[in-house]
């Protein structure tokens, strides 16, 4: 391992521990009698405290870390672990209520969630850790210029606390309610491992087809222009789609036990990667050796939800 991700590797096992502490110490003392006002404050506002901690531990600190490396990567591989952090807050939070088959099948589903985008997010950065940050912030760090180091604190942390404490609700709402175990737990169970699957096995191909264009441009030869096997041929962004598909049944757990407000963590989610969805494709379309044959891509086949391609104009004149 290089000297620079070994560093990384050890500053982010070092940048969750202000909250590890701060819960071991205030939100899970030893017993009673060290119960202290702050603990009991603690005890009665598990989702205000979540924000807190989050806003201190990950927007500042973050942040600051970032300024200091002049690289914001941190954020990305721990997009992959605050869910499992907060999941796991909750359900030890002295507040916590909740069936247990219920809030085990939560446990269970987030973990292998968390494995499997962690797995995806160190296979792309060839196992190295602060490798380099998402292209999007290297092209907001261009447009924002001498302003970024401050710009950055809202565009990149502040946002991720509307996304990931939105889209985490649900691990609240099932560790808020003993309301038993029911049939739409299960389709909630069935939409998460399903987006689970669908999210792995697209990542899979696209780093398989990523790794054969690498393979033959150092040996000089043409490159594939675009991914359209496997699940690329149903839809243009089968990752996204089964990303969305994993978030959307864990609101099913929340709606379940009548917490249907919940829907905005999800639906902002989806807006957002909408968003990122456009800047992707034009980013495509930007590569000269891609351009026609992405746009032709773009007519044939879905954007998210996989569904059956169309027919060429070529094909179709063929026919006639």
């Amino acid at each position: 391992m290089a000297g620079g991700s070994l560093k990384n590797l050890v500053v982010a096992f070092l940048v969750p521990l202000p909250s590890i502490l701060f819960y071991l110490y205030f939100v899970r003392p030893g017993g009673d009698a060290d119960a202290s006002p702050l603990s009991s404050w603690c005890a009665e506002q598990p989702l205000l405290l979540a924000n807190i901690l989050f806003f201190f531990n990950v927007n500042v600190l973050f942040w600051l870390v970032g300024i200091l490396l002049s690289n914001h990567w941190l954020i990305d591989l721990y997009w992959t672990v605050i869910p499992v952090m907060l999941l796991h807050y909750y359900r030890g939070h002295p507040a916590s209520v909740t069936d247990a088959a219920r809030s085990a099948v939560a446990v269970a589903l987030t973990w292998v969630w968390s494995a499997r985008l962690t797995h995806n997010y160190l296979r792309r950065e060839g196992w190295e850790f602060g490798k380099r940050e998402d292209w999007r912030f290297n092209e907001m760090r261009g447009q924002y210029g001498k302003t970024w180091w401050w710009m950055s604190f809202f565009a990149v942390y502040l946002s991720q606390q509307v996304f990931l404490i939105g889209i985490c609700l649900p691990m609240y709402a099932i560790h808020s309610s003993n309301e038993p175990w029911g049939i739409w737990d299960v389709v909630a169970t069935a939409t998460c491992i399903a987006g689970i699957i669908i999210a792995h096995f697209a990542d899979t191909q696209l780093h398989k087809f990523v790794t054969m264009n690498e393979k033959l441009k150092k040996l000089g030869e043409p490159t594939v222009p675009t991914l359209e096997e496997g699940l690329w041929q149903y839809s243009r962004h089968p990752n996204y789609f089964g990303e969305q598909l994993w978030w959307w049944g864990l609101y099913l757990f929340a709606w379940n036990l009548g917490q249907q407000w919940m829907f905005v963590g999800p639906l902002v989610n989806s807006m957002c990667l909408g968003y990122v969805t456009v800047l992707v494709e034009r980013r495509m379309l930007k590569q000269e050796h891609r351009a026609e044959a992405y746009k032709l891509y773009q007519k044939r086949t879905s954007v998210w939800i996989p569904w059956f391609r169309k027919a060429t104009p070529e094909l179709k004149q063929k026919e006639t």
